[in-house]
């Protein structure tokens, strides 16, 4: 099974952990992924960079501790109001909905949100180190 090694340390925004996703996962491309969650959903899918096709692949995020608070609530809460200055392209509705859940300790960060999309791949193992 081929294993791809993510460095929680060097996350320290939502920045951050797209430069180290393009480090393990678009280290051979001549591109680089963009900052978007559609994008990382559909990196892991497989195809391009490395993971190829439905392959089993173990992710093992080292330091995740590190991580969380990096792409948690303060981070989430930054990236959903720029979000707000765009109401031609995001549906505003939602995205006060999301803020308003995240106030209110319901909402989901943006760690959580990397943590579901990976678990939504089957032939994803995820290690938190």
């Amino acid at each position: 099974m081929k294993t791809l090694t993510i460095i929680g340390r060097n996350i320290r925004d939502i920045p951050t952990f797209y430069a180290e996703i393009n480090r393990v996962f678009m280290a051979d491309e001549a591109w680089q992924l963009a900052n978007n969650l559609d994008a990382l959903n559909d990196l892991l899918y497989g195809g391009y960079g490395a993971i190829k096709g439905r392959e089993p692949v173990r992710i093992v995020w080292q330091d995740s501790a590190a991580s969380r608070p990096a792409l948690g609530i303060e981070a989430t809460r930054a990236f959903l109001t720029d979000k707000l200055q765009r109401p031609d392209v995001f549906n505003v509705v939602a995205i006060d909905r999301q803020l308003d859940a995240l106030d209110h300790g319901t909402g989901q960060t943006y760690f959580e949100i990397v943590l579901e999309i990976i678990g939504d791949h089957r032939n994803i193992e995820l290690v938190m180190a």
